[in-house]
Order: structure tokens, then sequence, then C-alpha cells
């Protein structure tokens, strides 16, 4: 795998997904020796359970687990410190990792218990957990989710779980944005696992889960968060971090230089999980016919980036999108199937941040 590559792969059947990709990405080849201390870092910045759209799904770390131990890796421990005010004890049995954990014997460690030192991050001192600074390889695992400060939080940000309460607390005083990118400058961040199941629409709590049911692997933080600016319909100047850590040399935001490479592209599924809140309201404006999750997820975004800017009318024509739109036409549909419509935005799937410029200029218009 190499820096600007993207692995995707869709499906439900997360566990075996998971060891599909690593296999794709020859993750026992970058680590390399047996004996290097492997740190599997999920979200868990509440006590919730993944199908609310905000914690990292315990099959994505049954998947892992099992793929390093079948390539005989030992040294394996799970490691997360939650938000300030709640228990990453219970965000552990919440999301099923203390299962995970007496299955396989990995460690569960919790950082908000752990020491901590302090290092010089690119001319900024930050506190990092020594449990996360002593691994040999750390394996960050996201959930590409919304959050109400930042707009998007994925592989930049989740490493905000390897710093102590303390430091969490100076990182809101300080806007999030530089320490968070100054953060990824000290912390290991070796293999981006991103949970695209479910991640909220816009909280980071949860509680609006868009699905997508896809698993993507990256090992550049920076072009990950820049694509997911994309997928989620936000320009990735919309998210000053990812450009602030670009500028420090963590990564590059080059998405449009990005090898995307799609494991199963004729599997993406569809929705596994029920609409709410939210997310119902918005699926309101959508007639799909047999629509794929990954397809329909982006168009969900796209629709809340149009409901921020106050354009979406309840009196809107319905936009088309999914399989049972091939050969058929109609007014405006979303991705390759709906080719023969009046207006038609191509791709499988188009980005969400295409879809909204597509739908201003197509649909909204008419409105």
């Amino acid at each position: 795998m190499e820096k600007n590559d993207i692995g995707i792969i869709h499906g439900t059947e997360y566990r075996a997904m998971t060891k599909k990709l690593l296999e794709w990405a020859d993750l026992a080849g970058m680590i390399g020796s047996k004996d290097k201390k492997i740190g599997l870092k999920p979200n868990l910045a509440v006590a919730k359970a993944p199908e609310s759209g905000a914690t990292t799904h315990r099959e994505l770390l049954e998947g892992t687990i099992e793929y390093l131990q079948e390539h005989g890796f030992g040294r394996i421990s799970i490691m997360e410190g939650s938000w300030v005010g709640d228990s990453t004890k219970a965000a552990f049995r919440a999301a099923g990792y203390d299962r995970v954990s007496e299955r396989y014997g990995v460690p569960l460690v919790d950082l908000q218990r752990d020491s901590f030192t302090e290092y010089d991050a690119a001319g900024m001192k930050i506190s990092l957990c020594d449990a996360a600074a002593e691994v040999d390889f750390m394996i960050n695992m996201p959930v590409l989710k919304g959050h109400c400060q930042t707009a998007v939080t994925c592989a930049l940000k989740n490493l905000k779980g390897v710093i102590p309460n303390s430091e969490k607390r100076r990182f809101h005083t300080l806007g999030l944005h530089k320490p968070i990118a100054h953060l990824n400058t000290i912390a290991r961040n070796n293999f981006i696992l991103v949970d695209n199941i479910c991640g909220d629409l816009d909280f980071e709590e949860g509680g609006n889960p868009v699905v997508m049911n896809r698993i993507l692997g990256f090992l550049d933080p920076v072009l990950c968060d820049a694509w997911v600016c994309g997928s989620m319909g936000y320009e990735t100047e919309e998210v000053p971090y990812i450009g602030l850590a670009e500028r420090l040399g963590v990564g590059s935001s080059d998405t449009g230089s990005a090898n995307v490479v799609f494991l199963n592209e004729d599997a993406a599924g569809t929705a596994k999980f029920t609409m709410t809140g939210r997310v119902k309201r918005l699926a309101g404006y959508v007639e799909p016919e047999d629509a794929c999750s990954a397809c329909y997820g982006s168009l969900i975004y796209a629709l809340d980036r149009l409901n921020d800017r106050g354009l979406l009318s309840k009196g809107a024509g319905p936009v088309s999108i999914g399989q049972g739109c091939r050969g058929k036409t109609g007014n405006t549909g979303i991705g390759r199937c709906t080719e023969l419509y009046e207006h038609s935005l191509g791709g499988c799937p188009p980005k969400a941040v295409d879809m909204v410029k597509f739908l201003e200029e197509h649909w909204v218009s008419e409105q």
C-alpha cells in the first residue's frame, strides 16, 4: 500500500471485510517484526453502542485482532481515553469491547488512568499518554462522522483520545484546530482503519446515524480527513486542522492524486439500520429504488449541507437514486444508475460535496 492509496470495501460482514482490507494493504508487512507492540485506537468518546453512530464497531477490532494473531503478532492492546466527563470503562462495555478482550486475550488500556509525558509537538508543548507513546505501531480506528465544533471528525481528531483529560480541556480552550494539528506530529498514526458503517450526521455523540456500510483504509491521516470532507459535503478549507496538519508535514490533502481502490465495487448493499431523527426527515426528499448504502448515505450528507444553507423546500420534487433507476427516465437523479434522467450526476457514488453543487444548480434552482 502506498501513501496516496485509499482502500474501500462495502458490505455488512464487517469482520470479514476488515480482514480482507488488511490483507490487501499487507498490514503485516508494514509492521514487520512480530515482537512489536501494536496499539488499536478506536473511537469511544462516549459510552454508547456503535449503532448510535458514535463509536467504533467491535467487528473491526475482531477482524483486526484475528488478522494480526493469524500473522503471528501477539503484543496487541486496545487503548482509548473517553472524553472528559465520561468513563472509558463504561464505553468499553457499551461497545462490547470487554467481550472482545476476553475472547482474544487482548488487554483494554484506559488512557484516562494512564501516566503521561510532555513533548515538543512542532513548537507546541503537548502531553501524551505513556501507553500510547510506547507502542511501536498504532492502528487508528476512527468513526467517520460529523462533529458539532469541527464539522467532521476522523483520523486526525481521533488521536485526541491518547492525551490526558487535563490536555483535552486545554485543547478546547485553544480552539481545537491548532492543537489537533500539532498533536499529530508526535502521536503515532501508522495505519488508519476507518469505520464508515453508520457514523452520525453531525454530532460526535451519536443519535442520527447515516448508514454507509463501508470500511476504509489509509496511510495518510491528512489525506483521510480531506477525503472525508468531500464524502460529507464539506470543502477541506472548512475544517482548519486539516490544512494546519498538512503545513506541519503530517501528510497531504491532495485527494485529486489519490489512488482509490474498490475491493468489491458491486457489493455496497442496502441500509441495515432504521433511519431516525434528522436523517429520516432528510430522506423524505429522496426517492430510492434499491439504493446502495454508500450512495444513499452520501446524498443524506449533501441534503444536510443544503439544509444548513436554508435551501431545502418541502415542495421540492424527489431526488432519485438507486439501481432500480437503471434504464428509466426522470427529472433529477444521483449516481450512474440515473444516467438517462434529465439532470443526472454520475459516479458510484459521487462525493457528497459534488452532490451539493449539482443539486444547487439543477434541483434547488428549479424549486
